[in-house]
């Protein structure tokens, strides 16, 4: 099966990163080794050199290298590989809240950080969502303020990335992907030689199969220190028991 890779680059300033891309590219500006979402500016419509200068001050103030990616569209997944087998399937959802018609934007997220799942310092399964400087900004671009009051039914997201650790959702999805892209995550990560490996592919229609002929998704990072609780304990879905399964492989005598 055919998947697609990246156009990554080496970003030392503005002026470079905007002659790598194509005028009209959506881009993605990120810190080369940082984990949790830090630093991370995505650019859905193609921007300016201002607002890519900026993205690249808030990447190197996380790590001293930095990359520009090509902005790929559809829904990202993450594939938890262990010894040449998929064991888990994670949707990540933006931090999001849905409204009621009766509370503000503001509480709906109190209540959100309210689950027992959520904490902060990446020390749960789940994140607690801040309404900081860039939750403010992704509100103001569809509209709203922190203190309007959601509609019934509504959605909104706080956040364009769908870390777990900037208040994302994690949904297991295990049992009703398809089965070629478990496949080809594994592939991905034996290829790789890595033993346990978080695969994140971008997949335009999971309904469909991973097609031989023209690639239908692109995987965007392979994490070779992946958090195993975030498989284990979702917001929706039963999660899936991974560190017994880690335990087994380690320690075949006991078990």
């Amino acid at each position: 099966m055919n998947i697609n890779h990246l156009l990554e680059k080496i970003a030392v300033d503005s002026l470079i990163l905007q002659a790598t891309f194509e005028k009209d590219k959506s881009i993605v500006i990120k810190p080369k080794s940082t984990n949790f979402g830090l630093g991370i500016s995505i650019f859905q419509e193609p921007t300016n050199l201002d607002s890519s200068q900026k993205a690249l001050e808030i990447a190197f103030s996380e790590d001293s290298s930095v990359l520009g990616e090509e902005f790929i569209a559809g829904t990202e997944y993450c594939f938890f590989v262990l010894d040449g087998k998929c064991e888990a399937v994670l949707l990540r959802l933006p931090a999001n809240v849905r409204g009621d018609g009766r509370h503000t934007i503001r509480e709906l997220v109190a209540t959100k950080n309210a689950n027992p799942l959520c904490s902060r310092d990446h020390r749960s399964p789940l994140e607690r969502i801040k309404l900081g400087e860039i939750e403010l900004l992704m509100l103001a671009q569809q509209g709203y303020k922190a203190d309007d009051i959601l509609p019934k039914g509504v959605q909104v997201f706080l956040r364009r990335n769908s870390n777990i650790s900037t208040g994302g959702d994690s949904v297991d999805v295990t049992e009703i992907m398809h089965a070629s892209y478990k496949e080809l995550a594994t592939e991905t990560a034996t290829a790789m030689g890595a033993w346990a490996c978080g695969v994140d592919l971008i997949i335009s229609d999971s309904t469909l199969p991973a097609s031989k002929k023209e690639s239908n998704c692109t995987c965007i990072e392979l994490n070779f220190k992946p958090y195993i609780y975030m498989y284990t304990y979702c917001a929706e879905g039963p999660g899936q028991s991974i560190t017994p399964n880690i335990l087994a492989k380690l320690f075949p005598e006991i078990y």
